[in-house]
């Protein structure tokens, strides 16, 4: 979606972003051409290694999706069939597709109300009250008597999960850790423990990526990656995405084809060469919306970021009142929103079998009904991002004093 009508404020410009590149996209193409390097070849491990520096991660395997870069990751780690993985409720699906079909069960755990990420207290909470060990120590989950195996925290809008805490809880209780990273490339974590910052993709076991086209990087197609700093994690990540070959025609497992081809890795290198600049024009944006918006204190909520986080919205998400009015308010005026994630999982018909019920995770449940994306993208222009806040400000404004009279 492009601003291509007077007056319009896109949501997103992914039209202007890939015109400014052209050139070099289309260089990529003719070198594939030419070489007939369609799968793997030296463009794939370029990016790879690109990447992994990029991530400070000593491995980076490219794959076809985000979804299998977290399917991938948890199967190659250890998850199997039977086990339970700890991951939280407000995500997309793709989270707890990765982990069903992984072979596992998703079990959720509610997020903290100012971060929208998995709150290391329920996470405890759970793991010391819903949880047991057998006489051989291994953790098991009362409510399903599956072993509970990994964890899976989502850096959800490009903000880190709080990884200490729920690092040393998986420490505690020998879990794995996977991180859901695909809406957090180049965010970093200063951690307390190690008195240092990290990379996002760089803490867990593994963490993974897309690259859908709306991503902080995005390819031009589906492609992901998953990124760890164990090089038997990333051996059998390799074997899983190619048919389960060590070598050609010698399979050692039962795969899939879950490959990312040359052409996508190359459009990646070159896109990865502007990815710090865009995440600091993204960082820019999201500062100006919080200045801009700090009028209207109590009536919109602006994103919260930590001292320990440096995030790279991804999206950059506010709560208010009466959300679905001020949201088509908005539309009437040509101003593109989104809602990210309007029905929580446990929510969701897909998993109605998990027994969830309404009122169980309370606070991703309220922030869903108050939550609103508003435009963001690194070439958002200043008097676009004014025209975004001078429409929320009348509009929330105006909503909330005719709910006022009403009552």
């Amino acid at each position: 979606m492009t601003n291509n009508q007077a007056g319009n404020v896109a949501f997103l410009d992914l039209v202007g972003l890939h015109e400014e590149l052209e050139k070099e996209l289309v260089a990529v193409f003719r070198k594939a051409l030419k070489t007939a390097g369609f799968i793997g070849w030296p463009m794939l491990e370029e990016f790879e290694r690109s990447f992994a520096a990029f991530c400070e991660a000593r491995f980076a395997i490219g794959v076809n999706s985000g979804t299998d870069a977290l399917r991938f990751a948890l199967m190659a780690a250890g998850v199997r069939k039977g086990d339970s993985v700890i991951t939280v409720p407000n995500t997309f699906i793709a989270t707890t597709e990765a982990i069903s079909q992984a072979g596992a069960r998703p079990e959720f755990v509610d997020v903290d109300e100012r971060t929208y990420n998995m709150d290391p207290d329920k996470l405890r909470e759970f793991l010391e009250q819903r949880c047991s060990r057998d006489r051989h120590g291994k953790l098991f989950s009362r409510n399903t008597r599956r072993p509970v195996t990994a964890i899976v925290p989502v850096h959800l809008y490009g903000q880190p999960a709080d990884m200490d805490p729920i690092q040393e809880l998986a420490d505690r209780y020998q879990l794995i850790v996977i991180e859901d990273a695909c809406q957090a490339h180049g965010a970093e974590y200063f951690s307390r423990r190690d008195q240092r910052w990290k990379k996002i993709g760089s803490i867990g076991n593994a963490a993974a990526f897309s690259f859908y086209p709306g991503k902080n990087l995005g390819a031009c197609g589906e492609a992901g990656i998953v990124t760890t700093n164990d090089e038997e994690t990333a051996s059998r990540i390799r074997m899983i995405r190619d048919h389960g070959q060590a070598k050609k025609y010698f399979h050692d497992v039962e795969g899939y084809n879950g490959r990312l081809d040359s052409l996508q890795a190359g459009i990646l290198s070159v896109k990865l060469q502007y990815l710090p600049s865009w995440n600091q024009s993204r960082r820019e944006r999201a500062r100006k919306y919080n200045e801009l918006l700090a009028g209207i204190e109590g009536k919109v909520i602006t994103p919260f970021e930590p001292s320990w986080s440096k995030a790279v919205y991804h999206l950059y998400v506010v709560q208010v009142e009466n959300r679905n009015e001020v949201q088509a308010a908005l539309a009437e005026q040509n101003i593109g929103t989104g809602i990210h994630y309007p029905i929580p999982l446990h929510l969701q018909k897909a998993y109605t079998h998990l027994g969830y019920r309404s009122c169980d995770f309370g606070v991703c449940e309220n922030g869903a009904r108050r939550i609103l994306s508003l435009p963001m993208f690194p070439t958002l222009s200043a008097s676009d991002q004014m025209r975004v806040v001078s429409a929320m400000v009348r509009n929330v404004q105006r909503i909330a004093a005719r709910a006022v009279a009403a009552d």
